[in-house]
């Protein structure tokens, strides 16, 4: 029986030409940096029933939400590996209300700026359920040897360099795209590296599972709802009704969503008319990705990807998933989006 080389995540981008010029060699280290705090929250995450970092650490975040530990912990490992890596200007965090100027970065060449939603699904820590990271990377505007200015910081979509999550389920992987499409690496933890596991992954045009909180649904705008009738709908020619499946974790949902096909929506509500999901942190990073992957990611109307940015904590509503699926569901949610 033949066995198959391990390619591990370092040589697979050093090996990659990427299409960008600032994809050079200092992104693989961002990356390697990125690893680093991934291992150590996933050494937590698998022993979290065992020390007490499950429960809350009794402060909120700048979205008002309850802090868990784990959250705390996760944010001061990211925060440590990529201020000390020397590749990162500054660090956009979903845990900190302000930018984070990295202050001992090499000033003469650090370029990049890391938008990170650090533990994303935190609610479902205590269940043991699927949480993840979430991150996005843009390069500066403004010269290198600067300060790092607002500006830089609040750039769309369309100007990612490189996106990515890191999902701790069944088992640790990490996704990501520097535009050349979608790949995915899973850890092997008797070696401690990411290994490739999903190449070149793309999303059916068409699935059969929408994910979505129904429990809000007296809150949602009724093109949401009828779109919701829509896939309960018995229909063979396009094998409805759809299954509706929901963790209640954006990464979860969108990580199987992703594989097998299917629609995720967090729409906006009666009490988050702006929608809940932060553009910068999770919705940005998430559209770059399956847009690879030959999805698409819209507010319902308006493509994310080509949001301009007006604040650090923006949220914007959110329709993810199958091209196809999320066509129609823009179809029909702009007839009645209020």
């Amino acid at each position: 029986m033949k066995t198959q080389k391990a390619v591990s995540l370092t040589q697979f981008i050093s090996k990659q030409q990427a299409p960008h010029p600032d994809t050079t060699g200092d992104l693989t280290r961002l990356f390697q940096d990125i690893l680093l705090a991934a291992k150590i929250v996933n050494r937590d995450v698998r022993k979290a029933g065992l020390v007490d970092i499950l429960g809350t650490h009794g402060t909120t975040n700048i979205q008002g939400e309850e802090v868990k530990k784990l959250d705390v912990m996760a944010n001061d490992e990211f925060i440590a590996a990529l201020s000390l890596g020397g590749d990162c200007c500054a660090i956009l965090s979903e845990e900190n209300d302000d930018i984070i100027r990295v202050a001992n970065s090499n000033k003469s060449t650090s370029k990049y700026i890391v938008a990170i939603d650090p533990l994303d699904g935190s609610s479902n820590i205590d269940v043991n359920a699927s949480i993840g990271t979430i991150f996005s990377i843009f390069s500066r505007l403004s010269p290198t040897g600067s300060e790092v200015t607002l500006e830089d910081c609040l750039q769309k979509g369309r100007n990612q360099i490189a996106a990515g999550y890191i999902i701790y389920g069944s088992s640790t992987m990490l996704v990501y795209t520097t535009g050349q499409g979608v790949n995915g690496f899973t850890l092997d933890s008797s070696i401690g590296e990411f290994c490739l596991s999903h190449p070149n992954i793309k999303i059916p045009k068409d699935g059969s599972i929408y994910s979505i909180n129904e429990g809000n649904s007296c809150d949602f705008p009724q093109g949401v709802n009828d779109y919701i009738s829509f896939c309960k709908e018995s229909d063979d020619a396009t094998s409805r009704p759809y299954s509706a499946r929901y963790i209640g974790s954006l990464i979860a949902d969108f990580h199987r969503n992703l594989l097998k096909g299917g629609i995720f929506i967090y729409p906006a509500t009666t009490k988050s008319p702006n929608g809940k999901l932060r553009l910068m942190y999770e919705c940005n990073p998430m559209a770059f990705i399956v847009e690879q992957a030959g999805g698409k990611a819209s507010t319902g109307l308006n493509n994310i990807m080509d949001i301009i940015p007006e604040q650090l904590h923006q949220r914007v509503p959110l329709f993810i998933g199958s091209e196809n699926m999320v066509n129609k569901a823009e179809e029909i949610y702009s007839a009645k989006p209020i």
